[in-house]
């Protein structure tokens, strides 16, 4: 069975597999390659993931939730009809509608798969991920950092040595990676990023702006309006990509207003993410130790990277080439193909070795009595950017006279004092009794590319060991595991043959949501003649009233000013 690789994004997801040489991306049911990572539940109770789900975030925001990814590792909750949904377990049904997408695509099962994260993501949230494949029924042994992904896809195909900078830029994250390429080596040497910044920002920013240049309040917006301002928001920035000025006009009983978006006004607009921009490329740059003279290209990832501003931001903070070889909206999960197919030890791809680093430095708790009020630091092991799999020791002894037990509380981050990085475990150390400084332990930290920490810690006078194992594969326990599976298979899935028809539905009714009041008759027609051709139950009176309603449903979706000027 092939191990297919998934980028699973905060706005589409997809995934690849190694096939007759190279990775191929493998379509969905609807027969394009982007899945939007939208999950909705229907009125009765019928779980909808992908592009139906997200046009329902604009006419059931109660019942739809997107951009969770955001949100994964962390104790946020997902309120959608009368369920509650973890990021992880949203994550699952999408990864699982991707599985089944691979399976029909291959035409044989698919258990296992390398997924992507960003580079900057911290152990908790490696760990959802981990929950969210194995809750889709999926084996995810490998994790591999998207930046990586990027820069495989980018490479192949190039023999001479170099290096890169992958600007991975998403809908939620930004992750810098800088990339030495030899030989067959593909090998980073720094990460940097902000996961909470991504182009669902500056979507938000056009959204509040548009609020304020009307006379609106977007915190009094309900959340339908909202949905349908952050839609407009997204086609209008695209739409940038193509001319020198859109118009974005919203028109309804509630909700009304219009705003003209150049390149300037964007910039105004979105100038509080575009500043969030060069703090993680310099701290990526700094961390490598390389001259910007030294860096070949500059590989743009991810959707955000398709507007013009961010590209020319590029070019003009570091004066080299982009290189977009592999495409922005395709090569993480090329890459995590590529990656996939050397686990599985391909002979075309046997001798590329990718080499990845810990983001984060890795660390333990010591006392610092010169602190105030006591504040432990943080004593690092493992230092961000060090080749992994990595294992380093230090010794640390006893600060009390007498002291019976040492206790070290490992940590994940980057600030001075202990508290104020990630916990991830504790380990708490019997040793004898001795003056203060004549006994203690060294403690070693062992960190592998998928994320698990070992640590370990020998008392120096007697050799007694003790372990702590953290990132456990899957992030829980069989048992929960099975039980969480067993929720999540019982939610009642749309049937697959069903599911271009619930697409269109949706479709209709989030454009008869966002539309203008003289447009609604037409809509109305449409739907009308679509639910006739479903009630008919003749397949092939719907293949047909489907294909012309969704060729008018175009025209409404890709030209929002004057459509019917002339009718």
């Amino acid at each position: 069975m092939p191990i297919i690789g998934i980028d699973l994004g905060t706005t589409n997801s997809l995934a690849a597999v190694w096939r007759e040489g190279r990775a191929v991306l493998i379509p969905n049911a609807a027969g394009s390659c982007l899945t939007p990572s939208a999950v909705s539940i229907d009125e009765d109770g019928t779980v909808l993931v992908g592009q139906a789900a997200r046009d329902r975030l604009v006419s059931c925001p109660d019942r739809s939730a997107a951009s969770f990814k955001r949100w994964m590792g962390k104790s946020r909750q997902f309120h959608l009809a009368d369920r509650t949904f973890t990021p992880e377990e949203l994550s699952a049904l999408v990864l699982r509608r991707l599985k089944e997408d691979a399976e029909a695509f291959l035409g044989e099962p698919v258990t296992e798969a390398v997924i992507s994260v960003p580079a900057y993501f911290a152990e908790a949230q490696r760990a959802a991920t981990k929950r969210a494949g194995a809750l889709a029924g999926l084996r995810v042994e490998r994790l591999i950092n998207e930046p990586s992904a990027a820069a495989l896809a980018s490479r192949l195909g190039h023999e001479e040595d170099e290096t890169l900078l992958v600007f991975d830029f998403g809908g939620g994250t930004l992750d810098i990676s800088i990339v030495e390429c030899f030989d067959n080596v593909i090998s980073v040497i720094a990460v940097s990023g902000d996961d909470r910044l991504g182009g669902d920002d500056f979507d938000l920013a056009i959204a509040q702006g548009f609020c304020r240049e009307n006379g609106l309040d977007w915190e009094s917006v309900d959340k339908s309006a909202q949905a349908i301002l952050l839609r407009q928001a997204e086609q209008c920035k695209r739409g940038l990509s193509q001319a020198a000025a859109v118009h974005m006009s919203v028109a309804g009983e509630h909700l009304s207003g219009s705003m003209t978006l150049t390149a300037p006004k964007l910039l105004e607009l979105c100038a509080g993410p575009f500043s969030r921009l060069r703090a993680p490329v310099s701290r990526a740059v700094g961390d490598c130790g390389l001259p910007l003279s030294e860096i070949s290209a500059v590989v743009p990832v991810g959707g955000s990277c398709r507007m013009p501003l961010v590209r020319q931001y590029l070019t003009e903070l570091l004066h080299r080439p982009l290189r977009d070889s592999a495409g922005t909206d395709t090569a993480v999960a090329l890459g995590a193909a590529i990656y996939a197919a050397i686990k599985e030890r391909r002979e075309e791809l046997r001798e590329v070795v990718l080499t990845d680093i810990c983001p984060f430095t890795l660390g333990t708790n010591i006392i610092d009595w010169a602190a105030p009020n006591g504040r432990e630091l943080l004593s690092p092991i493992i230092s961000r950017n060090s080749v992994l799999p990595s294992s380093k020791q230090r010794r640390y002894v006893t600060t009390a006279d007498g002291q019976a037990k040492m206790i070290f509380r490992i940590y994940q981050g980057e600030q001075l004092y202990a508290g104020d990085n990630t916990l991830l475990g504790q380990l708490e150390l019997p040793i004898p009794r001795a003056p203060k400084g004549r006994e203690g332990a060294d403690v070693r930290f062992t960190y592998d590319i998928n994320g698990l920490l070992e640590v370990e810690a020998t008392v120096i006078s007697t050799g007694e060991r003790h372990q702590l194992l953290i990132g456990r594969p899957g992030g829980m326990d069989e048992r929960e595991a099975q039980r969480r599976l067993r929720e999540l298979s019982a939610l009642k899935l749309h049937p697959r043959d069903q599911e271009e028809n619930r697409a269109l539905t949706a479709r209709i009714e989030r454009l008869f949501a966002e539309c203008a009041p003289d447009l609604r008759p037409f809509i109305q027609q449409a739907a009308s003649r679509f639910t006739a051709a479903l009630e008919s139950q003749e397949s092939w009176k719907i293949v047909r009233e489907r294909k012309e309603v969704s060729a008018f449903l175009d025209q409404i979706d890709t030209d929002p000013l004057d459509r019917f000027r002339d009718m």
